[in-house]
Formats: structure tokens, C-alpha cells, sequence
């Protein structure tokens, strides 16, 4: 790997602010999101981000500058001191447990400095520990979206496929169940935006709202409508067609019904997880437009025989 001083475009003495704001700007070009046709944009990104975990912790930094660790973030093994004699790989003198006594490398360490093997493995272990962790981690992930779908009262019963588009520009089709409520939040995994660490892209949050019908009022979980009926059937009873979500259905008018009179029913209001609401049906009882001499005159006989 190259030094990452080189890799993130920075001299040694750059500061921490001007490290992050090369390691944004780099990120920006060179993630393989924007990169598409080139084979390399992902060892190129990985190769910001691996230069970034050294150069954005100071102690990591420090480390690479006094040349303890490489620019993989490994420790480098401390050689400089040159080999011992008594072997080709320095004495054969004994030493602590674990200092390879008597092998090829010499027991107490390399070019009879007092350098004991484990003390090697130890830093490596520390070193391979956290690096570890910070794999396991990962990067962070993307910035996460919210948006708005609207759909009709009748798509939230039956359900409904719909097209949202989102603030990166590209348009997503949001499976919308049976029985969704206003308000309701569907979480699509990894639509959000493209995250600048080399991470999965975050979420998008789609909250559903139920736009008005104007056949409807919406009222709670009831709805409310008002249907018109002839006057004979008001007087005699009948039927009428009443328009609900699922489509039109036939109401049976009682005698005698008056307007402003509500007939209720039930289960065919907005769905909700806890039932449905109702359908309250209000009656509005109409006469002729048109003059009609029989109905004239039969209201006067009537009349006539109603007491005063």
C-alpha cells in the first residue's frame, strides 16, 4: 500500500481538520457508486479508507510517523539493531520464557539488545485486537431518507404498489400492504443515501398518507356520505346504491325515513389494525324537479285529512 500521506494528497505536517476534509473530498471522488466503469474504484476507495484509519487516529499516526507500524497499519518488527552473533540469526544465549532459548533467532532477542520475542507478539495482538474490532464495525453507513407516499382511500384497503421518488434522484416502487393506516412508517433497507465511508447505503423511511376521497368525509376511523333518495321511497322504503371503498353496495331504506336521517354500515369505514371503522350514511330525501299533478293532489287529500 502507498504512504497514506500520498494516498490522501497531505504532507506530514497537515493537521487533523485538513486530513478529514482531504479524506471527504477524496471520498466524493473516488467512491465506486460514481465510479461504475472502473474496475479498480474499489481497491482505490479501500485504499482511502485504510489510509484515513492511520492518519485520522492520532495515535495511529504517531505510530506511523516513528515507523512502529506500516503504512497497513501492522507493527513493523524492530530489526534495525541488526542480528547477533553466535548463528546466523544472532546468539544462542537463553532468556525468558517464551524468548525462544536455543532456537535460530537467539532467546533473549535479536542482536543482543535485550529484545524478547513475546514482547513482539504482544504488541501485534494489541495492534491485531483493535483493528479487529474496527473491521468488525465497519464503516458507517449512508445517511438514512424520508419521504411521503399518498395514496387513495381505496389503496389503503385493498393495497397498492406506488412509485415515490427520492431526494438522490431515482424513483422506487414501495409495496403498500392491505390495511395500511395514516401515518404508517415502511422501512426500505439500503435505499437511502450512498454513504461516503465506503459503507452500505442507509434506509428509506416511507410514511403512508391516506389522501381525502371526496365522495367521503373522513371522520376518526368512519367515514361519512350522504346519498339522495325519492320521496316515495322515503315514504314506503326501498333501496339505494351507497359508493364504498371496496365499491358500490345496496342499502335497504326503512318507511317512513326522513332526511338527515344517518343509517350505519359497519366494517366499511378507513381500516385500522384494531378493525375497521363504519360507514355512517346519511339520507337526503328529494321531490320532483318537474310539476306532477297526481303527487299534487295527493298531497292535498292528505292534507286535507291531517288534523290540525
Amino acid at each position: 500500500m502507498r504512504d497514506p500521506y500520498s494516498v490522501l494528497g497531505v504532507g506530514k505536517t497537515a493537521s487533523d481538520d485538513d486530513i478529514k476534509k482531504a479524506f471527504r473530498k477524496q471520498a466524493k471522488i473516488l467512491h465506486p457508486d460514481r465510479n461504475k466503469t472502473d474496475p479498480k474504484a474499489k481497491d482505490k476507495f479501500a485504499e482511502l479508507n485504510s489510509a484515513y484509519e492511520i492518519l485520522g487516529d492520532n495515535k495511529k499516526r504517531r505510530q506511523f510517523d516513528s515507523g512502529e507500524i506500516d503504512a497497513e497499519g501492522k507493527p513493523r518488527a524492530p530489526f534495525g539493531a541488526g542480528f547477533g552473533g553466535g548463528g546466523p540469526f544472532g546468539g544462542a544465549r537463553g532468556g525468558r520464557a517464551g524468548g525462544f532459548a536455543g532456537g535460530p533467532f537467539g532467546g533473549a532477542g535479536f542482536g543482543g539488545q535485550g529484545f524478547d520475542a513475546s514482547d513482539l507478539f504482544a504488541e501485534f495482538f494489541r495492534s491485531g485486537t483493535g483493528e479487529a474490532k474496527a473491521k468488525k464495525r465497519g464503516p458507517e453507513p449512508g445517511p438514512d431518507i424520508k419521504v411521503v407516499a399518498k395514496i387513495t382511500l381505496a389503496e389503503s384497503l385493498s393495497g397498492t404498489t406506488t412509485r415515490v421518488s427520492l431526494p438522490t434522484g431515482r424513483t422506487i416502487e414501495v409495496k403498500v400492504p392491505a390495511g395500511v393506516t395514516e401515518g404508517k412508517v415502511i422501512r426500505l433497507k439500503r435505499q437511502g443515501h450512498a454513504s461516503p465511508m465506503g459503507g452500505p447505503p442507509g434506509d428509506a423511511y416511507v410514511t403512508i398518507h391516506i389522501a381525502q376521497d371526496h365522495r367521503f368525509q373522513v371522520d376518526g376511523k368512519n367515514l361519512k356520505v350522504r346519498v339522495q333518495i325519492p320521496l316515495e321511497d322515503a315514504v314506503l322504503g326501498g333501496r339505494v346504491r351507497v359508493p364504498t371503498l371496496e365499491g358500490a353496495v345496496e342499502l335497504s331504506i326503512p318507511p317512513y325515513s326522513s332526511s338527515g336521517q344517518t343509517l350505519r354500515l359497519r366494517g366499511k369505514g378507513v381500516p385500522a389494525e384494531d378493525g375497521a371503522g363504519d360507514l355512517m350514511v346519511t339520507l337526503e330525501v328529494t321531490i320532483p324537479k318537474e310539476p306532477d299533478l297526481e303527487l299534487e293532489m295527493l298531497m292535498k287529500r292528505w292534507r286535507d285529512r291531517k288534523p290540525r
